[in-house]
């Protein structure tokens, strides 16, 4: 299974930094760096969520409903003229959803390696979101998933598996983020591992998921 981050790689993905960026007027550079590192923590939130017997229910059913990948289908309609708000509306709910009361601490860590502020990392993730919810919709029907576990195990998957196991750490740190400061700090020093020349994509790429 190909893992969140080389949908990003792939024609696909670059379309949708090209898309995202035009829509909020970020540099293409910094959204690709800001949903290199959103991604993986959304997914990492959601199978968090998908844990519990509720979460795992809420989640498969926008999976099979709402999001079921129809939206990668029209990619030049979704941000031809600007993203409709509906889109946007429906991105920042699912942002509150799965992060909650982390969603500010995350958005600062990242808008900070990212060279943005908090606000433009969440215009950023609310068009974003919507968008890897149907990627999700589309990989759950490709794998008929049914039950939690098939969702965790998609996640898990998605995420690089149980090898990732200093990823998995990296992003429960991020996810653990409350923007008091210090933590913000620290999280980002993880991002160069004490190495500024590792500041680039690259590098976020070799010290999150040891490519």
């Amino acid at each position: 299974m190909e893992g969140i981050l080389d949908l990003l790689n792939s024609d696909l993905g670059k379309s949708i930094v090209s898309g995202v960026s035009g829509s909020t007027g970020t540099d293409s550079s910094k959204t690709s760096s800001v949903l290199t590192m959103a991604l993986p923590v959304l997914m990492k939130a959601m199978e968090r969520n998908a844990s519990t017997p509720e979460g795992a229910e809420g989640l498969m059913g926008a999976l099979s409903n709402k999001h079921d990948g129809s939206i990668l289908d029209n990619l030049g309609g979704l941000f031809g003229g600007g993203v409709d708000n509906s889109v946007k509306q429906d991105g920042a709910g699912i942002l509150g959803h799965i992060l909650g009361a982390k969603q500010q601490g995350v958005q600062q860590v990242i808008g900070q390696k990212a060279g943005l502020d908090a606000g433009s990392v969440g215009e950023i993730l609310k068009i974003a979101a919507p968008i890897l919810m149907g990627y999700l919709g589309k990989q759950k029907k490709a794998s008929n998933a049914s039950s939690s576990g098939d969702l965790t195990g998609l996640l898990g998957g998605l995420l690089g598996g149980s090898s990732a196991d200093n990823n998995q750490s990296f992003l429960e740190k991020v996810l653990d983020a409350d923007g008091d400061g210090s933590v913000v700090d620290d999280v980002a020093g993880m991002f160069l591992g004490g190495d500024k020349k590792k500041s680039g994509l690259g590098g976020m790429l070799g010290g999150m998921f040891g490519k």
